[in-house]
């Protein structure tokens, strides 16, 4: 019987400050996952993918480092996954081009990125529109099982999925086909609004924030006075306790919404103050973040140089 693990294969682009959405939708799931003990775990700094937002040298190595910093603070053990930047891994790339030859426009621009940009008349660069292709490159590289994602990013797998298939149709049995994984309960996490959390509606609680400003985020989050309960706010304090111990609570205080917020922020700073700890430490011991990722560079480019070996031999150019 064999003992090589399932592939799993995950990543963040490092354009801002993490809030507690890209935990509950994507890093949460990767912990677990890892912590199961039943998947070989790749954890990637997508930095490639992030040039389409940050152009600037000193950003975005201070991004990377601080988003680095947050995988091993969440329990990511860089000994036991591999924790790489995508940058440190020439093979994205290359593959990236190999699969830019079998792909057509029309097929692209299905895209929720492309045609998001078209529809706010928005000028899209190659690097948005050609992106899926670099995403596939990212999953196959690694014989990816799974790939945790947020329900809103199902499109990315289903890429990567098609892509392998007409490779493997084109010039041989080369990849193997990855499966999307979603917990449906937190595949979009809400924010202060009440619409997705994200940094782009600037309605995110910050990963790491202090007590102070989860206090000042949670207070100022929207609620409907004609409701008998906050939902943005039972919507967010639901991550952290199950329905059935809010239940009684928001029962009893129904309608006293700033009880219910400083409850909130109880069970907020509760759940961040040991991440936000070993955040902090981890600032003091950048080195730790040099070793983590070139231990993961390494064995990233190991494993993907020997994927390309074959399918260099598989498409002529080897």
């Amino acid at each position: 019987m064999s003992t090589v693990k399932p592939v799993l294969l995950s990543g963040i682009k490092p354009t801002g400050e993490l809030h507690i959405g890209n935990y509950f939708g994507a890093m949460r799931q990767q912990v677990d996952l890892f912590k199961s003990g039943n998947y070989q775990c790749y954890i990637m700094v997508a930095d490639y993918h992030a040039l389409n937002f940050i152009q600037d040298a000193a950003e975005m190595h201070r991004l990377t480092q601080e988003l680095t910093m947050a995988y091993i603070a969440v329990g990511l053990d860089p000994t036991q996954v591999v924790l790489f930047k995508q940058s440190d891994v020439p093979a994205h790339t290359e593959l990236t081009w190999i699969f830019d030859t079998i792909t057509t426009m029309p097929y692209l621009s299905r895209a929720h990125a492309f045609k998001d940009g078209e529809t706010k008349n928005q000028e899209v660069s190659v690097g948005t529109f050609n992106y899926p292709m670099l995403m596939a490159a990212d999953i196959l590289l690694y014989d990816t099982t799974i790939v945790p994602v947020g329900q809103d990013q199902k499109q990315h797998i289903e890429y990567a999925r098609d892509t392998a298939e007409k490779f493997n149709r084109t010039f041989g049995e080369t990849f193997m086909l990855p499966e999307p994984h979603i917990m449906p309960e937190v595949a979009i996490v809400p924010g202060t609004d009440g619409q997705k959390m994200s940094k782009s509606y600037g309605n995110t609680i910050p990963l790491f924030a202090s007590r102070d400003v989860i206090t000042e985020k949670v207070m100022g989050i929207v609620t409907d006075s004609s409701g008998e309960r906050p939902q943005n706010v039972y919507a967010i304090h639901k991550l952290l306790k199950s329905e059935s111990e809010l239940a009684s609570f928001y029962e009893e205080h129904r309608g006293k919404y700033k009880a219910l917020k400083e409850a909130l922020i109880e069970d907020l700073d509760t759940f961040i103050a040991p991440l936000r700890e070993k955040y902090e430490a981890l600032k003091n011991d950048p080195g730790a973040v040099v070793r983590a990722l070139e231990d993961g560079k390494q064995k990233a480019r190991e494993v993907s140089e020997k994927k390309m070996e074959r399918v260099r031999r598989a498409v002529g150019v080897a």
